[in-house]
């Protein structure tokens, strides 16, 4: 009878998602993974492949159920100039519970690793592209309906908030200062008016 998995792959990845996110990659032992997940090293080996492998596929997963259903859930549930401020306010308000928080993934990847591991900037840099191309068509559909200044620029304020929204994740990991934080926020959607 063949060897069969006794765990739940996703369970284990998504332990291994959270400790990579806290920690990054660097700081994560494979040992450290061994005692989040509850596996051994053989079938750490066996499933995910080495610890580099199972990190690019921890920070897919962190794209698909926390990034991609974060903006799903905003634009399902605000109007287009709240679904910006909603998106800046999670993680402000992340960072004032938790000070400082964990950040988001793909920010602390690009930041981590993307300067010396192709696969891993090219995933950040399609996130990246992806939350650009959110800012842009919200703006477009706020400028329909009358929320947005029609005198702007989609895709220039749509890239200044993805920079906005980048040196916001940083500063909640290096100046988790409420004030701070808040006039960020403040300040990129007052660029909507």
């Amino acid at each position: 009878m063949p060897w069969e998995k006794q765990f739940d792959r996703d369970a284990a990845l998504e332990k291994a998602m959270q400790t990579f996110w806290a920690r990054g990659y660097e700081a994560t032992s494979v040992q450290d993974l061994l005692d989040s997940m509850g596996l051994n090293r053989g079938s750490l080996y066996a499933t995910f492949g080495d610890k580099h492998a199972l990190f690019l596929e921890a920070l897919r997963m962190y794209d698909k159920e926390v990034r991609q259903r974060l903006l799903r859930t905003l634009r399902e549930k605000f109007s287009p100039k709240d679904a910006i401020r909603e998106l800046l306010r999670t993680f402000e308000q992340q960072s004032a519970e938790h000070a400082p928080g964990k950040g988001c993934f793909l920010t602390n990847t690009a930041l981590e690793l993307a300067a010396h591991d192709k696969e891993a900037r090219r995933i950040v840099a399609q996130s990246q592209e992806e939350l650009e191309a959110f800012f842009a068509e919200t703006i477009k559909t706020g400028q329909r309906t009358g929320e947005i200044s029609l005198a702007i620029s989609p895709r220039n304020v749509a890239r200044g908030l993805l920079s906005s929204f980048i040196g916001l994740v940083v500063l909640t990991r290096s100046r988790p200062e409420p004030t701070l934080l808040r006039s960020i926020v403040d300040d990129a959607v007052g660029r909507l008016d």
